[in-house]
């Protein structure tokens, strides 16, 4: 056999071994969240102690950026989210090492109040307008939360809300939440351009803009289908806090 023919008849028989595991490759997509509260008088100890923690500790998969929570009934909390990682990756995570733990639990959580929570979140990428790695220093989250029963109904919002986002130029990054809960869907608009975005006349109304994509009555709709099918919803404005984050 000729021997171009043969390392190109090598070759073609180790794609075709490899293709199967293509299909089981670890997808980064998702987000672990923890939110908490230091004592009102120890927010700079708190803060000293989490970024020595944050860059000693957590790197690659258990990257963490750390925001402070602005508005909403979460104000004064410090919003942590780790990663993105994939589930096959935090099969093997653990608890990173003993004196990560020590760390963590003589360091910083001697400033913290009993108030916390925590979760998992995967992206959407078919939802968001945004890429996953692609962030911003100010950001909104709306928190979605489907009637019972309702979650396909509230995705098809989503989906027109997109439409909406795409002709206006706007950057949300949509997250379900996962085993966290009630059924959520977060959409994290990233202000990539500033708190300027938030002005009144920086984008056209958003009336305007859903029916120019989704047909003229379809904001009426949009509003029947969102008291029908959604539960609840509130947003807050939170902020990067690069100094407190990993590096």
């Amino acid at each position: 056999m000729n021997k171009n023919l043969l390392i190109k008849t090598k070759f073609f028989f180790l794609l075709c071994l490899l293709i199967p595991f293509a299909g089981i490759s670890q997808t980064k997509n998702v987000i672990s969240t923890q939110r908490v509260f230091p004592k009102m008088d120890k927010v700079l100890e708190f803060e000293k102690a989490l970024a020595t923690h944050a860059q000693k500790y957590h790197t690659g998969n258990a990257f963490w950026r750390v925001f402070t929570i602005q508005s909403g009934p979460d104000m004064g909390g410090y919003h942590i989210t780790e990663g993105p990682t994939s589930w096959e990756a935090e099969d093997t995570r653990g608890n990173l090492s003993n004196d990560h733990n020590i760390d963590w639990n003589k360091s910083v959580a001697i400033y913290l109040t009993d108030r916390q929570s925590g979760g998992y979140s995967v992206y959407s990428d078919s939802l968001s307008t945004v890429a996953l790695g692609d962030f911003s220093d100010k950001i909104n989250i709306n928190h979605l939360y489907p009637k019972v029963g309702k979650a396909e109904n509230v995705v098809n919002i989503i989906k027109k809300l997109k439409k909406s986002w795409v002709a206006a130029g706007v950057t949300v990054a949509v997250y379900s939440a996962n085993s966290s809960g009630k059924t959520q869907y977060t959409l994290v608009t990233r202000y990539k351009q500033g708190l300027k975005e938030k002005a009144a006349g920086f984008r056209k109304p958003f009336k305007e803009t859903f029916e120019s994509v989704n047909g003229e009555g379809s904001h009426a709709q949009y509003l029947k289908d969102v008291a029908e099918f959604v539960d609840e919803s509130w947003n807050e404005l939170l902020f990067m806090r690069a100094d407190l984050s990993s590096k």
